[in-house]
């Protein structure tokens, strides 16, 4: 067992201790410098680390480190606005150009409702590639490079500006078209809608009506470049680009704000996601219109089911587990809660971008991969 690892007492539903440590030491002895998790099943809790937080001192990771969690704060800005919904001041299916006729202009903000920037089905390209040019056509050689990473390191971008450079791309498919096509501009005009009804920022929405409520002590949208609190340096490997990978723990988080801003730990997401599908963050109508999914295609080029804010992923003798994955440069963090919310994991990891990519832009596989599917097997199902 890692040496910071924790089992907490409880009935015997099925968490073996030794099994997920060295489940999760396989995933570092994989590539991974630095990885840490929490696993649930009902009152039965697991927390374990393996690996370091900073390569050049050798610092150990720990259990209950903060972690950029990156697109799982999609589910966090999806649910502030479902609760909105729920007090009548946004209708899901009413055009975004209704509410923010400056910020969505024209044929598309009539025809674009929230309900599809939720679901990713609104057209709207990613402007990802636009406010790092480095990236080309995100993410495909041979136009890839980090250049951009390291030039927007300290850059102050504002939402309507990132906005903006996805509304005047070429759209990636009509309004309401499936599959849809993954874009953080969805959120980030999700994001722009909240601050139009509520009046407050983004952020103070979230925070106050979501964060707040469920009781999250270690999560929050960071005021400048530097993680507050315990955390890990994070390193990025841009598909084989960047190698050794560098590390970019210190970044001005303002290219992803209410797409992937937030700072969280593991515990928290896990509280997060078994209070959100117990209805207790939106009312049971509103998770069931979470869970209402439509394919859309993610940012690897894989087809999946996606929902407002969240999607399933299913696993053989386990059932289904909603919940989100998310990644900025140099860290990644999976999420996952069984419908009945008595088996969760939440994994962090301080390395992206481990696979290199084939000639169609597509990840290759790496033994990461295969370590990493069997500590989720083994945290998820108990096999």
């Amino acid at each position: 067992m890692p040496k910071s690892a924790e089992h907490l007492p409880g009935p015997p539903d099925g968490l073996d201790a030794e099994q997920l440590a060295t489940a999760l030491d396989g995933v570092h002895r994989a590539g991974v410098p630095g990885v840490y998790a929490e696993v649930r099943a009902g009152r039965q809790v697991w927390r374990g680390a393996s690996g370091v937080a900073d390569l050049e001192t050798g610092r150990p990771v720990g259990p209950g480190m903060r972690q950029r969690v990156g697109s799982v704060t999609k589910t966090f800005t999806a649910a502030a606005v479902l609760q909105q919904a729920e007090r009548g001041r946004i209708r899901l299916d009413a055009p975004i150009g209704d509410y923010l006729p400056q910020t969505a202009p024209g044929e598309r903000g009539r025809r674009i409702t929230v309900r599809m920037l939720l679901n990713h089905t609104s057209g709207l390209a990613e402007y990802l590639p636009y406010a790092f040019p480095s990236l080309g056509a995100w993410p495909s050689l041979p136009d890839l490079s980090p250049t951009s990473l390291d030039d927007n390191r300290f850059c102050g971008f504002d939402r309507a500006e990132l906005i903006s450079m996805g509304v005047a791309a070429p759209p990636t498919g009509e309004p309401g078209s499936t599959p849809g096509v993954y874009s953080n501009t969805n959120y980030l005009l999700l994001g722009r809608l909240l601050e139009e009804v509520t009046g407050a920022t983004a952020e103070h929405c979230i925070t106050r009506n979501v964060i707040d409520r469920a009781g999250l002590r270690h999560t929050g949208f960071p005021a400048g470049p530097r993680v507050d609190g315990p955390h890990a340096r994070m390193y990025e490997a841009l598909f084989g680009l960047i190698d050794p990978p560098r590390d970019y723990s210190v970044y001005t988080p303002s290219w992803v704000t209410t797409g992937a801003g937030l700072v969280s730990t593991t515990e928290d997401l896990n509280r997060f996601y078994g209070l959100l599908l117990a209805g207790r963050i939106v009312g049971r109508a509103s998770l069931a219109q979470m869970r209402s999914t439509v394919p859309v295609i993610d940012q690897e080029g894989k087809l999946i089911d996606y929902g407002l804010g969240l999607y399933p992923t299913k696993l053989p003798g386990g059932g289904v587990f909603w919940g989100h994955d998310g990644s900025v440069w140099g860290a990644l963090t999976l999420s996952w809660t069984r419908a009945d919310g008595e088996r969760q994991m939440s994994v962090a990891m301080n390395l992206a971008r481990w696979n290199t990519l084939d000639r169609a832009g597509r990840p290759l596989r790496h033994p990461i991969d295969d370590a990493l599917a069997a500590f989720r097997r083994t945290a998820l199902t108990g096999a």
